[in-house]
């Protein structure tokens, strides 16, 4: 079978074509930011991004035609459960309006399903998976202390549950059977807590909760954060970039970059970039801690996974303070396309269920 699998980022598109869940080839489409400037919000940006996608398939030799199904990044849609869902025209209606916010990720279902319709040999299925608002908190894991603002499940859910099923297998055992915590370490960091294959808490990485990260503050001490707020110095628009896009490791060092972090406090003797790396790491371990609390301690492994997962020292360093929870085992890197397409694979031969969005 093959399955072509769509990720759209902000000023890029990655595709990839799989022949059941073996990569023939992956691109990432770069798009001209004036370009896209031309447009009115991202929803309308689907019909120019598609017809890129499909030079890039003439390029490399594979017709619509030739496809079996269709997968694409999923957006932020209302809160659901995880898994594969077949793109429906409800879901293209929240995509196209943003029911929680313009992203670029929108785009996925609605091309997906754009590009399967185009498939002239028979009707291909298009399918979205495990997108970042996938929720499957305990009603107890969503209370703030605030009645108005609710905790909310916003995480790297494409990827941990991709983690979590691959750790599964290697282990002979179904992802349903285990406990995990998977940790996401990347611009924004995550740590999930998932029972038996549900997600029951997890940190909102987005909007400022958990460790601080290359980019993001984490959580915030709420009093300071409500003087700040109404200090007169800053807009909105400055606090919420100071909380994710600006905060963390850039806040301290001016810098997202993971790696020339680590380089300067190991190699470098920085011992500023020392003190905010152990810092994250720091933070990260705490929130293992806790959230081994949430399975009673009863926990199989510890994933950790992400684009910082590379570091011998982070792992080193998270483990030594951990293992007494639960062994600890690396999977670095964020391999989405694989996750998409291999999601969709498990779908068409019958291993995944195919959910209904309404």
């Amino acid at each position: 079978m093959k399955i072509l699998a769509i990720n759209p980022g902000s000023t890029s598109t990655k595709i990839a074509v799989f022949e059941n869940d073996k990569c023939l080839f992956t691109e990432t489409i770069r798009h001209d930011v004036d370009d896209l400037l031309q447009f009115r919000n991202i929803s309308e940006q689907y019909e120019f991004r598609k017809e890129f996608i499909i030079e890039t398939l003439h390029h490399f030799k594979v017709k619509v035609n030739d496809l079996d199904a269709v997968v694409g990044r999923g957006g932020l849609l209302k809160p659901i459960p995880g898994g594969v869902y077949a793109v429906n025209e409800a879901m293209i209606a929240d995509l196209k309006v943003g029911i929680q916010g313009e992203h670029a990720s929108n785009l996925g279902g609605i091309i997906a399903h754009e590009i399967a319709s185009k498939c002239e040999r028979k009707q291909i299925p298009s399918f979205i998976v495990d997108p970042v608002v996938v929720d499957e908190l305990e009603d107890v894991a969503r209370l703030s202390g605030r009645p108005e603002i609710p905790r909310l499940s916003i995480f790297h859910a494409l990827n941990q549950k991709a983690v979590a099923r691959r750790f599964s297998k290697d282990q002979g055992k179904a992802y349903t059977d285990l406990n995990l915590i998977v940790v996401h370490l990347g611009g924004g960091i995550t740590v999930g807590a998932h029972r038996k294959g549900r997600v029951v808490d997890v940190n909102n990485g987005l909007d400022g909760e958990g460790a601080f990260s290359p980019e993001r503050t984490g959580t915030l001490p709420a009093g300071a954060l409500a003087r700040l707020c109404f200090s007169g110095k800053f807009q909105l628009s400055e606090v919420r970039r100071m909380i994710t896009g600006s905060g963390g490791m850039v806040a301290y060092l001016g810098t997202n970059d993971a790696r020339k972090v680590e380089d300067d406090a190991l190699k470098g003797g920085d011992k500023k970039a020392k003190l905010v790396f152990d810092g994250m790491i720091y933070q990260v371990c705490k929130d293992i801690g806790a959230f081994a609390t949430v399975l009673a301690g009863d926990v199989d492994a510890i994933l950790i996974t992400g684009g910082i997962a590379y570091s011998k020292y982070l792992i080193d360093s998270i483990s030594k303070n951990v293992k007494f929870i639960a062994p600890v085992y690396p999977y670095p890197g964020e391999d989405e396309m694989q996750a998409l397409a291999e999601s969709a694979y498990l779908a068409l031969i019958g291993e995944l269920e195919i959910k209904e969005y309404n």
